[in-house]
């Protein structure tokens, strides 16, 4: 990939105390690259509600962000349980969020809603107890 920068990062399951850091990294890094604040608005709200996504339903992952002069491309992957009805889940306000993680303020079921919302491509590659890979693209 030509021009391409490669960001990774790892993400812990269940570690709520560094949930967002990894969103708030790319958000820092795209600022200083100079990219369009609307797209980089985008990037932060939909790969934010992916961080989030894995560190209460996955046992964490691996999140790579490739960046190109035409657009920013997040990977997700994790090895979760697996989705059993993307649409469902797709559905705003859906959630499977233990009541704990809910009296954090998380799982209001708009996770995946808001990560197709503010990405311009998602897609979801999911097999049940192995994981799920999310790829979304936001053009600059």
């Amino acid at each position: 990939m030509e021009d391409a920068i490669v960001l990774t990062y790892d993400i812990s399951a269940d570690d709520f105390t560094r949930a967002g850091e990894a969103s708030s990294d790319v958000k820092r890094k795209l600022k200083q690259m100079g990219v369009d604040p609307e797209a980089i608005r985008k990037v932060a709200i939909a790969m934010y509600e992916g961080e989030i996504n894995m560190v209460i339903h996955a046992s964490g992952g691996l999140i790579t962000v490739e960046i190109t002069p035409q657009q920013i491309k997040m990977i997700l992957a994790d090895v979760g349980p697996g989705i059993p009805d993307v649409e469902l889940a797709m559905q705003a306000g859906y959630s499977t969020a233990p009541d704990e993680i809910r009296s954090l303020g998380f799982g209001a079921g708009m996770g995946l809603p808001n990560m197709k919302k503010y990405s311009d491509n998602m897609e979801i590659n999911t097999k049940l107890g192995e994981g799920t890979t999310i790829t979304m693209t936001v053009k600059i």
